[in-house]
């Protein structure tokens, strides 16, 4: 497993990161991490009323995509079905 993951990587989360850095994922209250689309949209996926912004070097899309991802995956998508493959 790789050890330098983006903040968005949850600790129990297997997968590595896919990409840079690239989208803020922010919580009910305003809480967030950066991460990777893969990472951000597994966190994205495992909140309630989360929501995704692209970083300003971000590219284009990179908010758009995470949130499309998000939309696929069941929260917390690691603990009964662990993947090491990105979603």
């Amino acid at each position: 497993m790789d050890h330098h993951r983006c903040p968005a990587a949850h600790p129990q989360d297997p997968t590595s990161c896919v990409g840079p850095v690239v989208v803020t994922v922010l919580d009910a209250v305003n809480a967030g991490a950066n991460g990777c689309e893969h990472h951000g949209a597994r966190l994205l996926a495992s909140l309630d009323r989360g929501r995704v912004y692209a970083l300003p070097d971000a590219p284009s899309g990179a908010a758009i995509r995470t949130f499309k991802a998000a939309a696929g995956l069941r929260p917390f998508c690691w603990v009964d079905g662990p993947r090491i493959e990105p979603s």
